[in-house]
């Protein structure tokens, strides 16, 4: 007699990778494929054009190592390239931020462009640029993520109401602290002279320009070592959504995954501003579209990571062809779809 088949609301495969095995909704894996295909093509779209045009076969060929065309391969593979997979990774770490504070909210705002996180990580690297005179990536790397933390710690200790963390209020006290420190940003930038104000202010706008291999592969590295930290949480992340009773009657140490979690999300955030400046509502949007996509209610990290890195990748073509830093296309685009997501949370709950 064999046991009835458990029915998860939807088609699900079970994949299984030696002793490891999972099951994965048929659904998520068509639309991540789909994902990966577009952000492929997208790509290499953005390898093509620029001053230098070439063609499809000259990329792939620049890429492989083929060709005989020298400058084909430097525009490719030590200009081009680099800037694709800034934008890649930076969509990625960006969408995978927001959809850890998202699910430790539980509200579709819970984002660190918007609860202040972010404002905190820009704050650390203006200090770092602006104060302490140094413009060396590790440096700013380094205050972005100590900007970030403490202003973390800030807000949720400001949140804490009778032992516990309530998601509503540490939304209302980041976006409080969030003014706080773009206010001490505007004061930051009037106190220095033009030149470093503008250099500041540049770099303030989110951008890849002027980034290459030196730039990328310690980002990258320090992303996987974050990505690892994430899937050792993640489990915790899925149980803190049924709540922190129900999470403490399952073993769970609520409070330390937590915290663990703000870290990592903070982290990714930093990252990307070090790298790039600080870009704007990725975070908020990538988790929301991508849960849509997948139809999923809960944490979808992978799903969200892909429509990160897709979104921010063609964002970056686009203000390459309209010749704006990536950071005021994806705040023009953004804030549509922030007004768009207030309006519709307004009609649900009304």
């Amino acid at each position: 007699m064999t046991a009835p088949a458990l029915d998860h609301g939807h088609r699900v495969v079970a994949v299984r990778v030696g002793r490891v095995s999972a099951l994965l909704g048929l659904r998520s894996i068509v639309v991540g494929t789909l994902l990966v295909a577009a952000t492929l093509g997208t790509a290499v779209l953005a390898l093509r054009t620029g001053t230098y045009e070439l063609t499809a076969s000259e990329v792939v060929e620049a890429l492989l190592g083929t060709g005989d065309s020298q400058a084909a391969r430097l525009v490719v593979v030590e200009w081009r390239l680099p800037r694709v997979l800034f934008a890649v990774a930076c969509g990625a770490a960006l969408a995978l931020s927001g959809a850890i504070f998202q699910s430790l909210t539980r509200n579709p705002l819970g984002s660190p462009d918007i609860i202040g996180f972010g404002a905190g990580s820009h704050t650390g690297a203006l200090v770092v640029m602006l104060a302490l005179g140094s413009t060396r990536y590790l440096d700013i790397a380094a205050g972005a993520l100590l900007g970030g933390c403490a202003t973390a710690l800030l807000v949720y200790l400001l949140a804490v109401h009778r032992g516990s963390v309530q998601p509503f209020r540490l939304i209302i006290m980041g976006i409080g602290v969030g003014a706080l420190l773009g206010s001490l940003n505007s004061w930051l930038m009037l106190t220095v002279d033009v030149e470093s104000a503008m250099l500041a202010a540049v770099w303030a706008a989110g951008s890849f320009n002027a980034l290459g291999h030196e730039q990328l592969w310690p980002m990258v590295g320090v992303l996987a070592v974050l990505l690892v930290l994430l899937v050792l949480v993640a489990d915790g992340l899925r149980q803190l959504e049924l709540g922190d009773d129900a999470a403490r009657s399952l073993g769970l140490r609520a409070e330390r995954v937590r915290a663990a979690a703000v870290v990592l999300g903070v982290a990714l955030t930093a990252l990307v501003t070090a790298a790039a400046g600080p870009i704007t509502f990725v975070a908020l949007a990538a988790p929301q579209i991508a849960r849509r996509l997948v139809r999923g209610d809960g944490l979808v990290l992978l799903p969200s990571a892909l429509v990160g890195a897709f979104v921010l990748l063609v964002a970056d073509v686009v203000a390459q062809q309209v010749g704006f830093p990536v950071g005021v296309v994806t705040v023009c685009v953004g804030g549509a779809y922030l007004a768009w997501l207030l309006a519709t949370e307004f009609r649900r709950t009304r």
